[in-house]
């Protein structure tokens, strides 16, 4: 199971970078395949690779992925996070942008038919909740509770 760390040791990490002169790595973008379109922009959702070929394995559909090591990255359509409380330890990344790299940059490891590279988000949410124990943040008592 992946921790997350607090911020004490992200602090500490940074500290320990900058005294030994190591530069940041510089984001990088994840690149779609050659004649693949995005006619509704590119987010990514990184998941432990523990997690990724079960997640294949239940979905219906499955868009570009891509892996660096620790973490799979699955390219979904621009604004998949809104009104959805993605499970830890997800990550979720607009624009599709890798901030912090794995211990390499990330190669293409699912390519699918056609010209779009997006795996569906509600059926990933979903199987990324099973696989985490998450209950989905529309099924918990007073999700659905109306406002005022």
């Amino acid at each position: 199971m992946v921790r997350p760390l607090d911020l004490n040791t992200l602090v500490r990490l940074s500290r320990r970078r900058q005294r030994a002169g190591v530069p940041p790595p510089p984001p990088l973008r994840l690149d779609l395949p050659e004649g693949m379109t995005e006619p509704l922009g590119r987010d990514a959702v990184a998941v432990p690779a523990a997690l990724g070929p079960r997640l294949m394995a239940r979905l219906p559909r499955v868009g570009c992925v891509y892996e660096d090591g620790p973490r799979w990255w699955w390219i979904v359509p621009a604004d998949s996070d809104v009104a959805m409380e993605w499970p830890s330890p997800v990550a979720y990344s607009a624009g599709a942008v890798v901030r912090d790299g794995g211990r390499r940059a990330p190669v293409l490891i699912n390519r699918p038919e056609g010209d779009v590279p997006y795996t569906p988000p509600i059926p990933l949410y979903l199987a990324l909740c099973r696989a985490t124990g998450t209950t989905p943040g529309w099924s918990r008592v007073g999700a659905g509770a109306p406002l005022g």
